[in-house]
């Protein structure tokens, strides 16, 4: 026997409302929703029905609510916030044994894949690598190295790869290297010079050892610095 569907409460379709207001662009990463008095009268809702929906949207990341100054957006994806959030939640050996994961199966792809427009983009970021890495700016080189993954896992063609690695990277670059305080410098993998090499001479077997080497260091800087 089929049973009724049941009605959506309140909470749960002005959590659709605003989740929509958000992934639809209306309201962008980081700025501050409208105030609680004009959302319930948008919505049509009691204060307490709007505050259980940003509770919930807080909880998985959309939203973030500062004690005093407002709730802002935080993501505008939800699929984008659960991944983040879950990397958050997880160990740095976690986080790089998905890293090695995702990253092998991305060069392996991305040698049989890639066009000279990706290894035009592989090359210009190893560049900007390797700038900050001559620099000491670590910062630079964070961002630097991030965009070089992402061109990677572009360069890999697979668009449901791409979706769910840009929606963790930037968590995992973080979590990475404000853990293990990696120095791009004392690190023989900035640029991925060799790696961008094997991808360029479609070589599958020495791309993925490659992923093999930097995430093994990458696994020894953080047991060093004490993370497990």
């Amino acid at each position: 026997m089929v049973e009724k569907l049941a009605r959506k409460s309140l909470a749960e379709q002005a959590y659709e409302q605003i989740k929509s207001e958000i992934t639809s662009g209306t309201w962008k990463i980081g700025e501050r929703i409208p105030k609680e008095a004009d959302l319930m009268t948008q919505f049509g809702i009691s204060r307490n029905t709007l505050r259980e929906a940003i509770r919930a949207l807080a909880h998985i990341g959309l939203l973030e609510t500062k004690q005093g100054d407002g709730t802002f957006v935080r993501n505008d994806s939800e699929l984008k916030a659960i991944m983040q959030k879950r990397v958050r939640e997880s160990s740095v050996q976690e986080i790089l044994e998905i890293r090695h994961a995702l990253d092998r199966e991305a060069v392996i792809l991305a040698c049989s894949r890639r066009t000279e427009q990706d290894l035009q983009s592989l090359n210009h970021y190893r560049e900007l690598c390797i700038e900050a890495s001559n620099k000491k700016d670590i910062s630079m080189f964070i961002k630097a190295d991030t965009a070089l993954h992402l061109a990677v896992v572009k360069a890999a063609h697979n668009q449901l790869l791409l979706d769910m690695y840009a929606n963790i990277l930037e968590e995992i670059q973080f979590s990475i290297t404000s853990t293990t305080d990696i120095n791009p410098s004392e690190n023989k993998h900035h640029g991925h010079t060799a790696l961008i090499s094997a991808i360029k001479e479609q070589n599958k077997e020495r791309a993925a050892y490659e992923v093999t080497e930097y995430i093994t260091y990458f696994q020894q800087v953080a047991i060093q610095n004490g993370e497990k």
